[in-house]
């Protein structure tokens, strides 16, 4: 039978070891590369050593260290030693503190058209720029594809977006999926995989598809994929690994289970105001807005065109004293073109302040706003207090708005450049050749059997966790919101983060940006009744990957959530710690539970089974609400088993 595919399909075909292609079913993928991030790699280091693993089996595995580089005390310096010696023991290549972060990297020294990848960071999905299908999830379930087990996750939807035209002057790339924002928000994209195809495409560098694949991570998508076509090849090419291309698009005529369409030349510029990645308004709409700070770089907007139209934009002029313009180069190598190409310089003399080549300022490791100021960064995201300051009001923008913004000391819509300025857009050339650098990127050993993992004493094992009881009765201690993130649920930032690999003590801080109290009602629950439950709105665990927001609050005794919907990464999280994912069946019964409500689940272990209906009962009133349990067989073994660890003791085989 002749197939005819979208690029989405010869993916996944291409790499599907069980299940269908079919909407909502559960496949599973063999998996070529792993991308880890310090700030969750640490624990993923940890749970390999408790499993005995040997050597990584996947065809390339990359730990870097972009995320936690501020050596505020011993801390992140001693995690950086550590997973060096655990890259050397188990087959990973280690990108150094300082060599950038980690989908730049990626995207510039591994990545291939045409290979599948998975990564402990939910902006895994840049990849995608380049015709891969990469995947953001939990630290267990990197765990298990690096002992060369498939990835699982359900069919998603494979929605085309048909992009025709060009951009027009001072729009750019951002504006892109700032506009994808605009029209489907955060929850838009829960269950699906947009595909970028149409025209359009041509006129879109790699880098450009980039910043659009990566925000794809807050439309709440699986991934995003674009085809690797000519000007995939002319980006590996500057990058010296031409022999790596391969032409991967959609067959004529491919089809797709939903269709959207961009005319790219109508776009305008487009601002996230605060406090949410789809609160996208017109520029026009904020402008006057006075700011104190603008941030230019991060995963969102981090190629060498980024930084370079801001030198030029602000090159002879000087920065009101009122307004910080940061600049946060993405790679080792970015930084060594700018400086070769004059943008250091520019931005230096304008009175710009350059910072660490990494994440920083984008997961609140330095570079924190002001109280109560206005910062515009082209990061991915602006949940509260992301920025390390409490109560932040971060807008989300492209470099050429920050730029302009930053000049005039208000948001400003950067076609007043030209209007009021009477300046030329610039016009950007890649550079040739490209400055290649690759000194801090370490190979592995061919074996790493003798080599010691050097651990500071900030690194505790992990905590064991028993299986799912047959009954249960405790509080809810916190009813949440709609669309919480795990930022929110486990705070990032230079105070928390480098706790990641003590679970006793990043525990102090789970929940604390919804309710300071959190952390005692969790200890005088887990005394008296041996856990307690939470209840949230739509969406619950949107934004980052890190495991830690279900695994501090599951060493918390957090037995349970109750939600209206999950997000995709968030959810599998729970199940992998044990914790179960409830839904409402009638979401109407959020509204009527409330805080200091016990409640009672008995014949849990049973009620797990598929089509068995389940309830909690309410201890003061007797009241029933009916809940849905939407497992899989897989996923139901592992919370029976009271996480994928306990499962995999039990079941080394089955996952």
């Amino acid at each position: 039978m002749e197939h005819h595919y979208n690029v989405t399909q010869k993916l996944i075909s291409s790499h599907l070891e069980s299940g269908t292609m079919q909407p909502g079913a559960e496949i599973k993928l063999r998996i070529d590369h792993i991308l880890q991030q310090d700030a969750t790699g640490t624990m993923v280091m940890l749970e390999l050593e408790a499993m005995g693993i040997r050597r990584v089996k996947a065809e390339c595995a990359v730990q870097y260290v972009d995320h936690n580089l501020l050596q505020a005390d011993y801390k992140n310096a001693d995690d950086h030693r550590f997973l060096e010696t655990a890259a050397a023991r188990f087959g990973y290549w280690f990108s150094r503190p300082g060599n950038g972060i980690s989908h730049v990297v990626h995207m510039e020294r591994f990545g291939a058209p045409g290979k599948t990848m998975i990564g402990s960071d939910s902006h895994t999905c840049s990849a995608g720029c380049l015709g891969m299908l990469a995947m953001g999830t939990g630290g267990l379930d990197i765990t298990l594809a690096v002992t060369g087990r498939p990835y699982c996750i359900t069919m998603p939807v494979v929605a085309g977006v048909k992009l025709t035209g060009r951009l027009p002057d001072w729009v750019s790339a951002k504006d892109v999926i700032l506009e994808m924002l605009r029209r489907f928000d955060v929850t838009g994209g829960r269950g699906k995989i947009y595909e970028y195809h149409g025209d359009g495409v041509a006129t879109l560098s790699a880098w450009d598809r980039l910043v659009i694949a990566n925000m794809g991570a807050e439309l709440g998508a699986t991934t995003t994929v674009f085809p690797s076509d000519e000007r995939t090849r002319e980006f590996l090419a500057a990058q010296g690994r031409e022999n790596v291309w391969r032409e991967l698009t959609a067959d004529p005529d491919a089809v797709y289970d939903e269709e959207i369409e961009i005319d790219l030349a109508e776009l305008e510029p487009l601002i996230a105001c605060p406090v949410s990645p789809g609160n996208v308004v017109p520029v026009s709409q904020v402008e006057g807005t006075p700011i104190s700070q603008v941030v230019i770089g991060s995963s969102a907007n981090p190629g060498l065109r980024d930084f370079w139209i801001v030198g030029r934009i602000v090159c002879d002029q000087t920065l009101p004293p009122s307004v910080s313009l940061d600049i946060n180069p993405s790679s080792r190598q970015i930084l060594e073109n700018m400086s070769a190409l004059g943008v250091i310089g520019d931005l230096v003399a304008a009175g710009a302040r350059l910072h660490q080549t990494g994440c920083m300022g984008c997961i609140g490791m330095g570079q924190a706003p002001a109280s109560g100021s206005i910062s515009l960064r082209t990061m991915p995201r602006n949940f509260p207090g992301r920025s390390g300051t409490d109560d932040d009001q971060v807008y989300l923008c492209s470099p050429e708005t920050g730029a302009a913004s930053a000049l005039s000391g208000v948001i400003t819509d950067p076609r007043r450049l030209a209007e009021n300025r009477r300046l030329t857009y610039p016009r950007w050339r890649e550079p040739v050749p490209t400055i290649i650098n690759t000194r801090m990127l370490i190979p592995p050993p061919a074996s790493g059997r003798k080599t010691v993992l050097v651990k500071g004493p900030n690194i505790k094992s992990l905590p064991e966790f028993p299986a799912l009881p047959d009954s249960f009765e405790g509080p809810v201690i916190l009813k949440a919101g709609d669309n919480i993130s795990t930022d929110e649920i486990l705070k990032a930032g230079a105070t928390v983060l480098p706790l990641r690999s003590n679970i006793e003590e990043i525990s102090k801080y789970a929940y604390s940006v919804l309710d300071d109290a959190y952390y005692e009602k969790a200890l005088r629950a887990r005394e008296s009744q041996g856990g307690h439950i939470v209840t949230a709105g739509e969406n619950f665990a949107q934004g980052s990957s890190r495991e830690h927001a279900a695994l501090a609050p599951r060493y918390l005794g957090e037995q349970a959530v109750i939600a209206k919907s999950y997000a995709r990464i968030g959810r599998q999280n729970l199940i992998n710690f044990g914790i179960v994912p409830f839904e409402f069946s009638d979401p109407a019964d959020y509204d009527a539970l409330a805080e200091n409500d016990v409640l009672v689940l008995s014949n849990l272990r049973a009620a797990m089974a598929p089509g068995t209906p389940l309830s909690a009962r309410r201890l003061s009133d007797g009241r029933t609400f009916s809940l849905r349990s939407p497992f899989s067989e897989r996923e139901r073994r592992i919370l029976l088993a009271g996480g994928i660890i306990n499962f995999l003791k039990k079941e080394p085989k089955a996952v």
